[in-house]
């Protein structure tokens, strides 16, 4: 039953990994997201601070 469910597993998480791969097309891209998360972060840490 694996070998015949394996390329329905495959296809899955290929399709489910396209947004992640395409939501930056450059390096300037990658960093910019990283900047963002990282400022969401710092956000969050603030909020929760006494």
């Amino acid at each position: 039953m694996l070998n015949t469910a394996r390329p329905a597993i495959i296809a899955l998480l290929l399709l489910a990994a396209v947004p992640l791969l395409s939501g930056c097309h450059t390096t300037a891209g990658v960093g910019e997201d990283i900047s963002k998360t990282g400022s969401a972060i710092e956000h969050s840490a603030n909020k929760a601070a006494p």
